[in-house]
C-alpha cells in the first residue's frame, strides 16, 4: 500500500528510478536534476535573496483567522506599518461561537473590519467561510505561494505552496521583509490507483501520517504529489488529503495540476489562475513515496495524535489490547493522579460503541464529504439514543450547493446537526463530548486537552480521527463503530465531482478592501484588545529556573497554550499567558510568575532579599533571571505564535529541547526573543522545576557566531557543567533575540 525509500529517486518517463542507477540511465546530477520539481520552480520565483539555497520568500497574498489577526496587526503597527502591502484576507471562524469573556470576541471582529478598511485588507465576517475554504476558493492558484496563520495553511492541490507559520512571520510580510528558509527537501508523494467506494480523502492522509511522522521521515520537507494515481482524485479529495498533510511536520506541499484543477478554477470564476505544473522528465526527489490508492483501507485514528493511525479493520480485531493501550497513555498525557474509567467499557456485545460523529472544517466540511454522508444517510436515522452527528459546511457557497440539492435535507431528516461555517470542533470551542465520552471526527486533530478535557477538574474527552465516509456508516448504526466499506451499498466518489459555486453569499458580505487603504480609518479597540508589554534586550549573562520539564516524546503546542476556551483572550497577551500549560502543568504560572517579580525588582535595582539570593552573588547589573521550559520535542500542531509569546510575556528566555517538532514553532520561539537551545540526551540529565541553569556569556556569543556555549546546570548542591547549542542561527536571528523579540528588532 505505502512504500517509503529513504534515498533519493529521479522520475524519469514516468516511472521511478533509483539514484544508484542515475548513471546508467543518463541521469543528471541530483543538484542540476532538482530543478525538474514543481517546488523548485515555485520557491525560485518567489527567492528574493539571489541564493537558490537560502531563500528569502515574498508571497503573494496572506491570510488569518481572528485567533490570531489582531496580534499580526498590532505588531505590525507597533513596528511602522502603513498598509497591507499584499492581499491580506482576515476570516473570522475560530471565535465565532465561543462565548468565553464576554464581548470580546464581536470586539476582535469588529477590530478586523475596521483594520480591513485602514490598511487595504478582505474582510469575511462570522459563519461565512473556514480559513481555508475562503483561500481555496478565492486566491489558490498554480504557482502561487500564499502564507497564513494557521498550520493548515494547505493549498496544494491547486499548485499553490502554502505555508502556515506564527504571526511574526506574516508581521514580517506586512512590513515588507521576506520568510527565510534554507532550501527544504522535496519529498515525492507517487500515486497510483483509484480508492475503492467508501475509502476518502482522510483514509488516504491518515494511511500517510501514520507512515511518515513518528519516525520525522518528511519533517520540514515539501511534499510533491505526482503519478497517474492523481488523476483518480476529484478536487475535493485532494483537498481533502493536501491539508492534512500538516500532520506529517512538513513545510509545504504542491500537486501535479490537470484539467480537472483548471475545471475547479473556472468554476470559481478564476480560470486564469490556472497554471498547468508537472514535474520535468528526470526530476530528483531527495525522497520518494509510493501510494497505491486501491490498497487504501478505512482508518481510525486513535487518541492523541493523528499519527496513531489503524485500520479500522485492525482497530475491531484489536480492541482490547488497543483500548487498554489508551488507557495508560491517558494518565501520563494529562498527568491525571487517578485512571478514569477505561474504555473497554466501550465494548458492548463485541462491538465498539461512539457516542458522537463530527463532520467539520476545513478538511471535513466539504462538497464532496457531506455529499457522501448525505447519500449514506439519506432515508435513515440515526437514532435517538446518546449517538448524535454535527455537519459543519466549510463555506457558504458549499452550504447553498448542498441545500439546493437536498442534501441538507437529507442531513437533517437523518437526524443531523447542521451547523455554520466554524472550526470550533477541531481546537475544542465546539461540540465538546461528555467526560468519558469518544467521539469520532472528519477533522484535523485530536491531541490531548484539545477538544474538551481538563484534568485538573476530572474531565475527560476522547477524540478519533475518522473520514466523513465511515463516520456516515456509523451514525446509520446508531454509534456502532462501521467502516463505510461494511455496508452492502456504498456511493462511490467520482474522479471530478463539480459544485454549482454560487458566490452571492460572498459578494453580500465580505468587505473587498484589497489595494484600497483609508488612512483616515479609525481601529475599533476593544477593552480586551491590549498591546504587546515591553521586553528588553538580551542582557550579557543569564540565569534561568527551570519552570516546566516535560519528558513526552512530543509536546503539542495545545499543551504549551491550550485551545478552545482560551482563545476569546489572544488579543489580550497578559491574560492569555495566565493559562500557558495550564492543563500540563499547572505550576508553571505561578513559578515563572515568582521568577519574574524578581527579575523586575533587579531592572528597577531595588533588590530584595530574595531577589539578592536568586542572583547567587552574581552582579545585578549584567546578569538577568528568566524562566525556561524543557522539552523533548516541543511545538508539534498549531502555528499559533502564543504557544511562544506567552512563556516570553511571563520572563520566559529560553527552551531546551533535544529537537523541535516544527520548523514554525521553534521560529515563534525566535521571534519573540527566546533562545531555542539544542541539549543532546536531554532526559540523562534528570532536570526538574526549580532547577537553574546559569549561561555567562550569551550575549557576546550571539554578537558573534558561535553556536554553542558552556553553561552550568545547579541541581540542589549539585552542578553538573553543560554544552548547549544554537545550530543554524542566522544572523538576523542573533538580532532578533539580542533585541528581545521581533518588534524591538523592527524599531531599532
Amino acid at each position: 500500500m505505502l512504500k517509503i525509500h529513504q534515498n533519493g529517486m529521479y522520475l524519469k518517463g514516468g516511472v521511478p528510478v533509483p539514484a544508484a542507477d542515475a548513471q546508467a540511465a543518463g541521469l543528471a546530477a541530483p543538484a542540476e536534476a532538482k530543478k525538474g520539481t514543481i517546488a523548485y520552480g515555485i520557491l525560485q520565483s518567489h527567492n528574493t535573496s539571489g541564493n537558490p539555497d537560502k531563500l528569502e520568500i515574498v508571497f503573494d497574498a496572506m491570510a488569518s483567522h481572528d485567533i490570531t489577526y489582531v496580534g499580526i496587526i498590532q505588531t505590525a503597527r507597533a513596528s511602522g506599518m502603513q498598509r497591507f502591502p499584499l492581499p491580506y484576507v482576515l476570516t473570522n471562524c475560530h471565535n465565532s461561537l465561543c462565548a468565553v469573556g464576554g464581548t470580546i470576541n464581536e470586539d476582535d471582529h469588529v477590530f478586523g473590519l475596521s483594520a480591513a478598511k485602514k490598511y487595504g485588507g478582505e474582510f469575511v465576517p462570522a459563519h461565512q467561510a473556514v480559513i481555508h475554504s475562503y483561500m481555496r476558493e478565492c486566491y489558490a492558484g498554480g504557482g502561487k505561494m500564499i502564507i497564513g496563520s494557521d498550520s493548515h495553511t494547505r493549498y496544494g492541490a491547486y499548485g499553490t505552496m502554502a505555508i502556515g507559520e506564527g504571526g511574526p512571520e506574516l508581521a514580517r510580510q506586512l512590513l515588507r521583509k521576506t520568510y527565510n528558509v534554507a532550501y527544504p527537501k522535496v519529498i515525492a508523494v507517487y500515486l497510483t490507483g483509484a480508492p475503492r467506494p467508501g475509502v476518502g480523502p482522510q483514509d488516504v492522509a491518515l494511511t500517510l501520517i501514520g507512515e511518515t511522522f513518528k519516525d520525522g521521515i518528511v519533517k520540514n520537507a515539501v511534499l510533491e504529489f505526482i503519478g497517474p494515481g492523481v488523476a483518480s482524485l476529484a478536487m475535493e479529495y485532494r483537498n481533502g488529503i493536501d491539508v492534512m498533510t500538516t500532520e506529517t511536520a512538513c513545510l509545504s506541499s504542491v500537486w501535479q495540476t490537470d484539467e480537472t484543477v483548471r475545471e475547479a478554477l473556472v468554476s470559481y470564476g478564476r480560470g486564469e489562475d490556472y497554471k498547468a505544473l508537472a514535474p520535468a522528465d528526470g526530476a530528483y526527489y531527495d525522497k520518494f513515496i509510493e501510494l497505491d490508492l486501491s490498497r487504501v483501507e478505512p482508518m481510525i485514528a486513535l487518541p492523541f495524535h493523528p499519527s496513531n493511525a489503524y485500520t479500522i479493520a485492525d482497530f475491531k480485531a484489536n480492541m482490547e489490547d488497543l483500548l487498554h493501550s489508551i488507557d495508560e497513555t491517558v494518565v501520563e498525557k494529562l498527568s491525571l493522579k487517578a485512571q478514569p474509567e477505561s474504555l473497554l467499557h466501550k465494548i458492548k456485545g463485541g462491538k465498539f460503541i461512539v457516542d458522537q460523529g463530527v463532520i467539520a472544517g476545513c478538511s471535513g466540511g466539504t462538497y464532496q464529504n457531506l455529499m457522501r454522508a448525505a447519500e449514506i444517510l439519506r432515508g435513515h436515522s440515526t437514532g435517538s439514543g446518546a449517538f448524535w452527528l454535527s455537519c459543519y459546511p466549510g463555506s457558504m457557497p458549499v452550504m447553498q450547493a448542498l441545500t439546493k440539492n437536498g442534501a441538507i435535507a437529507d442531513l437533517m431528516s437523518a437526524g443531523a446537526s447542521i451547523r455554520s461555517c466554524f472550526c470550533g470542533p477541531c481546537f475544542g470551542a465546539g461540540d465538546v463530548p461528555a467526560n468519558g465520552a469518544f467521539s469520532i471526527r472528519h477533522s484535523t486533530r485530536n491531541f490531548p486537552n484539545r477538544e474538551g478535557s481538563k484534568p485538573s477538574d476530572g474531565q475527560v474527552s476522547y477524540v478519533a480521527l475518522m473520514d466523513a465516509r465511515s463516520i456516515a456508516a456509523t451514525a446509520l448504526n446508531g454509534g456502532v463503530l462501521t467502516a463505510a466499506t461494511e455496508l452492502p451499498e456504498v456511493p462511490a466518489d467520482s474522479a471530478r465531482e463539480l459544485y454549482d459555486f454560487d458566490d452571492s453569499s460572498y459578494k453580500a458580505r465580505v468587505y473587498y478592501g484589497v489595494g484600497k487603504p483609508d488612512p483616515s480609518a479609525e481601529l475599533v479597540l476593544g477593552p480586551n484588545i491590549t498591546d504587546w508589554p515591553e521586553q528588553i534586550p538580551m542582557p550579557e549573562n543569564l540565569l534561568l529556573t527551570v519552570a516546566a520539564a516535560i519528558y513526552d516524546p512530543v509536546t503539542t503546542t495545545d499543551e504549551l497554550i491550550p485551545s478552545g476556551e482560551t482563545s476569546s483572550y489572544r488579543s489580550n497577551p497578559v491574560r492569555l499567558a495566565e493559562f500557558t500549560l495550564s492543563r500540563k502543568d499547572p505550576q508553571y504560572v505561578p513559578r515563572a510568575k515568582a521568577v519574574q517579580t524578581l527579575e523586575l525588582e533587579r531592572r528597577r535595582g531595588a533588590l530584595s532579599d530574595a531577589a539578592k539570593e536568586a542572583l547567587c552573588g552574581r552582579d545585578a547589573a549584567s546578569t538577568g533571571l528568566g524562566t525556561l521550559v524543557l522539552a523533548l520535542r516541543p511545538g508539534d500542531g498549531s502555528a499559533r505564535e502564543q504557544a511562544a509569546s506567552c512563556q516570553r510575556v511571563l520572563g520566559g528566555c529560553a527552551n531546551i529541547a533535544e529537537d523541535y517538532a516544527t520548523k514554525r514553532y521553534r521560529s515563534n520561539v525566535v521571534n519573540w526573543g527566546m533562545l531555542p537551545f539544542i541539549l543532546p540526551d536531554l532526559a540523562s540529565y534528570h532536570i526538574q522545576p526549580g532547577d537553574r541553569v546559569y549561561i555567562p556569556g550569551i550575549r557576546a556569543l550571539l554578537e558573534g557566531d558561535g553556536e554553542e556555549i558552556a553553561a552550568v546546570l545547579y541541581q540542589g548542591e549539585k552542578e553538573t557543567p553543560l554544552t548547549l547549542r544554537l545550530p543554524g542561527l542566522t544572523c538576523e536571528e542573533r538580532e532578533i533575540i539580542l533585541a528581545g523579540c521581533l518588534i524591538n528588532f523592527y524599531a531599532k
